[in-house]
């Protein structure tokens, strides 16, 4: 039996979730998008590895207070993403796909390119803008050569992304998967710098929103042990 949630988040900030690439003449960095729709995206492997820097943070601090739940939880998290560098045989039982924007808008997006009333370029345009950005010397000047370009998909767009648990998904595994979530807090290149700020970061269970409900569970895990 598998347990099938939905993540959800809004950009606060304009975002680059790149592809490593450019393009010449125009861009140092290409966003991903989906060549057939000009819809892009963060890849489900990228938006995975987030959610475990977070899970990874969130134990390191329950283990610096030698918390009597740190086991319990630790055994949570191998079961959602695995073991650091594990194979395909010890890997974590979370699958993450891509986030995208809402499945109504792209399909309604796919048949207009179908039709030809638009053009994969024009949907990338239409919800992406170019931003620049250089160095500056201790001058105060631009520093030579540093003039950098990037793609950035817009602020206050919303992105899902389908989770899939294969198996039924205990309380200490859905506890968990919220506080990891709920802690995400920016993405994408150029995130320390102000870009790719998340907010309105939340769970659902078909249309349930499960985010403060499973949350609490996790609260209730971590204080129940510190009052006693």
């Amino acid at each position: 039996m598998t347990t099938d949630l939905r993540l959800e988040f809004t950009l606060a900030s304009d975002a680059t979730f790149g592809r490593g690439d450019g393009v010449a003449g125009l861009l140092d960095e290409e966003i991903e998008y989906d060549e057939a729709t000009g819809l892009p995206f963060l890849r489900g492997r990228t938006l995975k590895g987030l959610l475990v820097e977070e899970c990874a943070a969130l134990l390191f601090a329950l283990e610096r207070q030698n918390h009597p739940k740190l086991t319990e939880l630790q055994g949570a998290a191998r079961q959602l993403f695995g073991n650091p560098g594990s194979t395909l045989e010890d890997d974590g039982l979370l699958h993450v796909g891509h986030a995208q924007l809402p499945e109504d808008l792209r399909r309604a997006v796919a048949a207009d390119v179908e039709a030809k009333k638009l053009s994969p370029a024009d949907v990338l345009e239409s919800l992406t803008a170019i931003r620049r950005q250089t160095s500056i010397n201790e001058a105060g000047a631009p520093a030579r050569g540093s003039l950098r370009s990037m793609r950035v998909l817009v602020r206050e767009l919303t992105l899902t992304a389908d989770l899939r648990f294969d198996s039924e998904m205990g309380p200490t595994e859905r506890a968990l998967l919220a506080a990891c979530s709920l802690a995400l807090r920016r993405a994408g290149t150029g995130r320390n710098r102000g870009r790719g700020r998340l907010k309105n970061v939340r769970l659902f269970e078909g249309e349930h929103d499960i985010t403060g409900t499973e949350f609490e569970g996790f609260k209730q895990l971590i204080e129940q042990e510190a009052k006693r």
